[in-house]
């Protein structure tokens, strides 16, 4: 399950030409190569960029040239805004998983209490259901007996799925390139840090990432809880955009990148560094096992390997932050995770204070 590397085929020429039939010639036209990296399950294959920018683009055409002529220039102050909105988006999403925490406990607690003072007269009510109450029922049901790692990835699943299709709309393209791939060298440099790991292009791509986010994500809800899952995950994918940031402004080799690798490669290795005796096979060989402690070592020395290396078949250095990321959380995260309570005691007086 780990070995999804290879699984992603070339698709940006795909875009670049139909985005040069769709929009006329005035919009992209065949110009000069740089590269395109595409986060894809562990790995992002590196893809040839043929286009000039439009008006309409969110790259900047000074530095749309070949990668590895040292012509490339990321601006610092998107370094800057890389940074700061790094910090500020982690922040935000713990200060937002801790309120999201408080209320789903709330919530239960209440919920349980009136179960158990009502509970005779729901029952009575079962007999008047009509069909449609009836299919919610069932509904309800069916989310109840999922794990909670399947309750935790089937909302990201969904996101994903969206933007996938996104890309299927000829008119929706040009938005997507501007705020589903992420950039140094762009315009816009924050929000696609964020909105590029929910993106996808390949259903190659977008299957191999899935498979392994699903295949890890509930040893790491179990381990941390929903919130702090989503939490982590949140914070992971921009981390490991960051990351890319830095690699490719130090290198000076601005490109695109796009996937949920980063944010996936911090869930795997949390689960590996929590659970490092547990054995892992390879997809499509199953008798093939080996530790997931081993497996995560591998996977960021190949990593690490290629940042050196300079190598441009993935985004490495995406990949390895967020695998950076999933070790610091597991060795370190309950002490961060602690640090939740005095907000807790803060939004419990402040909600407490409205409710009189």
């Amino acid at each position: 399950m780990l070995v999804n590397r290879a699984l992603c085929q070339s698709w940006l020429t795909q875009v670049t030409y139909r985005f040069h039939i769709g929009n006329g010639a005035t919009r992209f036209q065949a110009c000069r190569q740089s590269f395109y990296v595409q986060r894809c399950g562990s790995g992002q294959p590196v893809r040839n960029f043929h286009a000039q920018k439009a008006r309409w683009s969110n790259i900047k055409s000074p530095v749309i040239t070949p990668v590895g002529d040292g012509g490339g220039h990321v601006p610092m102050n998107n370094v800057i805004k890389a940074i700061a909105f790094t910090g500020a988006f982690s922040l935000g999403c713990f200060a937002g998983a801790t309120i999201v925490e408080y209320e789903n406990t709330r919530s239960m607690i209440l919920s349980k209490a009136k179960q158990a003072r009502f509970g005779w007269m729901q029952s009575r009510s079962l007999m008047d259901r009509d069909s449609w109450s009836q299919l919610k029922n069932d509904i309800k049901r069916f989310w109840d007996s999922l794990s909670p790692g399947d309750k935790t990835f089937a909302p990201i699943l969904v996101c994903n799925l969206l933007a996938f299709g996104l890309w299927r709309v000829p008119s929706m393209r040009n938005m997507m390139m501007t705020y589903f791939t992420s950039n140094p060298a762009a315009r816009i440099v924050c929000w696609p840090m964020f909105l590029s790991t929910f993106s996808h292009y390949s259903v190659m791509h977008i299957f191999a990432n899935m498979y392994v986010l699903h295949s890890f994500s509930n040893a790491a809800v179990l381990s941390m809880g929903k919130e702090q899952f989503m939490a982590v995950y949140l914070s992971a994918g921009v981390f490991s955009s960051l990351m890319s940031v830095l690699y490719k402004a130090g290198t000076r080799q601005p490109g695109m990148s796009l996937g949920a690798s980063g944010a996936i490669m911090t869930v795997l290795a949390y689960v590996c560094a929590q659970y490092p005796d547990t054995q892992l096979s390879i997809l499509f060989l199953p008798t093939v096992t080996f530790s997931a402690g081993a497996a995560i070592k591998v996977i960021m020395g190949i990593d690490f390997a290629g940042c050196v290396m300079g190598w441009k078949f993935f985004d490495h250095a995406a990949h390895l932050g967020g695998a950076l990321f999933g070790i610091f959380w597991a060795n370190y995260g309950a002490q961060v995770w602690a640090k939740r309570i005095s907000l807790l005691n803060y939004y419990h007086e402040l909600r407490r204070t409205k409710q009189k």
